[in-house]
C-alpha cells in the first residue's frame, strides 16, 4: 500500500492521460494521492479540488481508483503575481473543507523567477493565512546551487512565523543538517525520485537517517521519475521504484517503506479538523 504525497495532476504532461494514470496507479498498490493545487498561478490554485471532486464523484460510483485529495497555495515561481484579487481567491479557497494543505508554497533560489524579496513576504502571508485556517503547510525550498541559502532563510522564517506548528518539506533536497532542522520545528520530510539519482548522496544520506515516524513518498509526478524511470513522465504507479530506493537505503523492503509511509500521512493529516478521516 502506497500513498503518492505529492503530486500534480492538473499539470498539462498529466491531463491527456490522467484516466490511465489514476488506474495505472491503482494497479501498483496506490491508494491515495495529494494534488497539488498551483496551477499557473494565484487565478488558478483551485485546480486541484476540481480533480479530487471529479475523482471523489467517480469512486463514488464504484470505480477503483485512488482516492484524491486537494492542495492550493501560490508557488514562490508566482508569488509576484499576488495582488488584492489573488489574496481574496487565496482566502476563498482555504475556506473550503476539500482542501487538506496550504501549498507548496517556500522560496526557490534557484530559478529566481520572483525576486526573492518578493518571495519571502509572499510565503510569510501564506503562513499567516494557513495558520488562520488551521492547515499544514506544503513546503519548496530550492537554494541556488552549491549554497543552503533558501533553506537557511526558509529555517529563520519559520522559527519566526511558523513555530509550534507542521508541516510537509516536499521533495527534500537538502541533506543531513537541513533534515534535523526541519525535523527540529516538528515537519515532516518527503522524498522523491531525485532519491535515486547517483549525484544526490546527500538526499541519500537523510533518507537513511530520518526516524521511522517521519518521512513521507512522493513522485511530485510529471517531474522526477526515479530510475529506472529517468527521463520518462513520471507518474503515481512509479511510486513503489521511489520506496524500493529508500528502503535499500533503511534495510528495509521497498513495500515496508511504502507501508510505514502511508501511515505517517494519515497519522499527520489526522491531526487536523478537516482530515480526521482520511
Amino acid at each position: 500500500m502506497y500513498i503518492d504525497s505529492h503530486a500534480h495532476l492538473d499539470s498539462p504532461k498529466l491531463a491527456a492521460e490522467r484516466e490511465a494514470i489514476l488506474l495505472n496507479a491503482h494497479a501498483s498498490g496506490i491508494v491515495g494521492i495529494l494534488t497539488i493545487g498551483n496551477g499557473d498561478g494565484p487565478a488558478d490554485i483551485g485546480c486541484a479540488l476540481k480533480i479530487a471532486h471529479e475523482v471523489a464523484r467517480r469512486r463514488a460510483l464504484g470505480e477503483r481508483i485512488p482516492q484524491v485529495w486537494a492542495s492550493a497555495g501560490v508557488h514562490p515561481h508566482e508569488a509576484m503575481m499576488v495582488d488584492e484579487a489573488a489574496r481574496t481567491m487565496m482566502r476563498a479557497v482555504a475556506a473550503d473543507h476539500e482542501v487538506i494543505a496550504w501549498g507548496e508554497i517556500g522560496l526557490d533560489y534557484h530559478y529566481d523567477h520572483s525576486p526573492r524579496k518578493v518571495q519571502q513576504g509572499i510565503f510569510e502571508e501564506q503562513l499567516a493565512l494557513a495558520a488562520g485556517f488551521n492547515l499544514p503547510v506544503i513546503i519548496h525550498c530550492r537554494p541556488s546551487d552549491g549554497k543552503t541559502d533558501a533553506f537557511d532563510d526558509l529555517f529563520a522564517a519559520l522559527q519566526q512565523h511558523w513555530r509550534g506548528r507542521r508541516g510537509i518539506l516536499h521533495c527534500f533536497t537538502g541533506g543531513v543538517a537541513e533534515a534535523r532542522k526541519a525535523l527540529d520545528l516538528g515537519f515532516m520530510l518527503s522524498f522523491a525520485g531525485n532519491v535515486s539519482f547517483p549525484k544526490m548522496s546527500q538526499i541519500r544520506d537523510a533518507a537513511g537517517s530520518v526516524p521511522d515516524d517521519a518521512f513521507l513518498i512522493e513522485t511530485d509526478s510529471p517531474y522526477l521519475a526515479p530510475v529506472p524511470h529517468r527521463g520518462r513522465m513520471n507518474q503515481p504507479a512509479f511510486i513503489p521504484e521511489t520506496a524500493r530506493h529508500i528502503g535499500e537505503l533503511r534495510g528495509v523492503s521497498g513495500e515496508a517503506v511504502g507501508e510505514q509511509a502511508a501511515e505517517n500521512f494519515r497519522r499527520f493529516f489526522r491531526d487536523y479538523e478537516r482530515t480526521r478521516n482520511i
